[in-house]
């Protein structure tokens, strides 16, 4: 085969991959091409040729995407000599997250009521965030008038915090001591130390769990739906958290009924081998806090971080683990997890960011300082067995 017919195969494979060209993208490019083309005059051909290159580089930019994700996960695959290797039992892929998506935030849930400035206290020196923000659906899963405090991160805000603030806070209930190493580099593992740009780096886990731990844990999780309380967002200055519609929707359970012990477990096996991935130095576990979030129709969280605040200023890595039942009764709820630039000793987040889709028995981890959202669920049935479930957990250093 020469040159000219592999890369005439490999354009036609592209063309087919929904991922480089939607539908109804293709539809529309071909209508505009074949216009252009029709045309006759000098400028009408000239259009035609900007309109090719233009199209050139977006496909060229998406197949590289898909193409390097594909690549690094085959790599990301091999057994490496420095690192041990996973429980033959269930071995979890290990893979790089979602090439970067300039695109802005995903419009409102219909039916949603435009969110009010300044709404909320959002850190010193930042802007509010002006997305619009879904209001209470008629027909949503009850909330139980009872909130519990949750250590979920600082209140939405479009800028990830600067570097940790030495200090501990007290340990929460529901947390899983550990350590993995006894060389710590200075500074552990935060990616938000010098760089005057931090890219939204993740791992995604594949197949986290075993087929009977996943049902399990789904099991016990739906048995404990009244127990399931409000979510909360932490202020700064703040020591309780406090319910903020405007920012954040959703339930919490904070007793995983012993389920943390194998999620834990199984990811400190994982960690030496993200940690190399990252190209950072294995450091001291002070303890791993975890909970359960549900998640329904018109829930969602808005641009925050996880170790804003002193009390949780020691959360160096941030995990989620996505189930829920089968088939998948709701859509929505992405995980978007964004680029960052210095900018006045803060960072904020660029336009770029990377989209975790939840997918059955996946999950990811990424820096706790990374700003971060999670789009508005949509689940037409509103039944709690029918939400979007996660096992949201932070790393302490």
């Amino acid at each position: 085969m020469t040159a000219r017919e592999m890369i005439d195969s490999l354009s036609g494979t592209l063309l087919c991959d929904d991922r480089i060209l939607s539908v109804p993208e293709r539809e529309l490019l071909a209508n505009l091409l074949q216009r252009t083309r029709t045309q006759s005059g000098s400028q009408e051909n000239a259009a035609g040729e900007a309109i090719t290159r233009a199209i050139g580089e977006l496909i060229a930019e998406r197949a590289l995407g898909v193409l390097g994700e594909s690549m690094t996960r085959q790599l990301l695959q091999q057994p490496l000599t420095s690192s041990s290797s996973f429980p033959n039992r269930n071995t979890p892929v290990i893979r790089a997250g979602a090439p970067p998506t300039p695109a802005p935030s995903p419009a409102p849930v219909p039916g949603s009521a435009p969110r009010p400035p300044n709404a909320a206290a959002i850190r010193a020196g930042t802007p509010p965030t002006p997305a619009p923000s879904p209001a209470p659906v008629p027909g949503s899963a009850p909330r139980p008038p009872n909130a519990a405090a949750i250590r979920a991160g600082t209140p939405p805000t479009p800028a990830p915090s600067p570097a940790p603030v030495p200090g501990s806070a007290p340990r929460p209930p529901n947390t899983w001591s550990a350590t993995v190493s006894s060389q710590p580099r200075a500074g552990g593992v935060a990616v938000l130390e010098a760089s005057e740009y931090v890219s939204a780096e993740c791992v995604v886990l594949d197949e986290f769990l075993t087929s009977t731990e996943l049902n399990a844990l789904r099991q016990y999780v739906l048995e404990q739906e009244m127990r399931f309380q409000i979510s909360e967002v932490l202020s700064p200055g703040v020591s309780g958290g406090a319910v903020d519609y405007e920012h954040r929707r959703s339930r919490v359970l904070m007793d995983l009924g012993g389920h943390e012990r194998t999620i834990v477990d199984r990811l400190l096996t994982c960690l030496p081998r993200v940690l190399q991935k990252w190209g950072r130095d294995p450091f001291p576990i002070s303890r791993v806090e975890t909970q359960a979030t549900a998640s329904n129709h018109g829930d969602f969280f808005r641009c925050h971080s996880d170790n804003g605040v002193e009390v949780v200023a020691t959360r160096e890595i941030t995990f989620v683990y996505f189930f829920h039942r089968e088939p998948k009764q709701f859509s929505g709820g992405e995980l978007r997890i964004y680029d960052s630039r210095r900018e006045n000793d803060n960072y904020i987040p660029t336009a770029n960011y990377r989209t975790i889709v939840p997918e059955q028995n996946k999950l990811v981890l990424f820096a706790s300082g990374l700003s971060h959202e999670i789009t508005p669920v949509d689940c037409p049935s509103g039944q709690f067995t029918d939400s979007r479930f996660t096992v949201n957990g932070w790393i302490h250093r």
